[in-house]
């Protein structure tokens, strides 16, 4: 062999090395500047210390559920309408309704009104005929509905149903108005049976269907958006 040449090992086909010589040092991987050592992503990466994130996320879902539960537990309650009174009378022509109620526009509606939102409440009226052996038969229903809307330039309150309208001076007048309902037309005189006892019902409350979407959103969540009263039933026999 000549001097300076490498010196070649030559392995049998059917023979292995049995063992490896020892390392001389142990491996050391290169660290590339910018990068956190490895050992930061093995200490995220033990549960002995990630037990503290998972309390954190403990706590967080808890609060939420806890937020959650409280609203269930506390559904928002509607101003109410108090009914004070209500019938019907027959006439030669038909039936009418006579109602008296008793409300107050809180600030909060007051102020939408002057600010160009206007509102819509429904006078809504049912006649059923009550069945033993089944559910009642609804024989009628009558709606109808009062735009109010303020003016800004003659300071003037307007509740406009259909093509008829009024004008007030001040909310006082305007809740007078929508207060009673007198000589209202809900059935003619062939609807209804002679001697036939009814179920007669009548509520108002604040259509919130019509407000903007911001203020529906805000009905949802204030009980300053929702104004409606309780259906006041009574029996009626023509």
């Amino acid at each position: 062999m000549a001097a300076g040449a490498p010196a070649v090992v030559r392995v049998a086909p059917d023979s292995a090395p049995t063992s490896f010589p020892p390392l001389a040092a142990p491996l050391r991987f290169p660290h590339r500047a910018g990068m956190p050592p490895l050992s930061t992503f093995a200490r995220h990466a033990c549960p002995r210390h990630s037990g503290g994130l998972r309390e954190q996320g403990r706590r967080v879902i808890g609060a939420l559920l806890f937020a959650a539960a409280a609203l269930l537990a506390s559904p928002v309650r509607a101003d109410t309408i108090e009914v004070k009174s209500a019938d019907l009378r027959a006439e030669e022509d038909g039936y009418y309704l006579n109602a008296e109620f008793e409300f107050a526009l809180n600030p909060t509606l007051e102020e939408a009104l002057q600010k160009g939102v206007p509102l819509y409440f429904l006078l809504e009226f049912e006649l059923s005929r009550p069945r033993w052996y089944w559910l009642d038969e609804k024989v009628l229903t009558a709606t109808t509905q009062y735009r109010v809307a303020y003016n800004a330039l003659t300071r003037q309150y307007r509740a406009s149903s259909g093509l008829l309208g009024q004008t007030f001076t001040s909310v006082d007048e305007l809740e007078r108005f929508l207060s009673r309902v007198t000589s209202r037309e809900v059935a003619r005189r062939d609807q209804l049976a002679t001697g036939m006892r009814y179920e007669a019902a009548v509520r108002l409350r604040l259509d919130v269907n019509q407000l903007p979407k911001p203020f529906q959103v805000n009905a949802l969540a204030s009980r300053e958006w929702t104004l409606q009263s309780e259906w006041h039933r009574w029996s009626f026999t023509p």
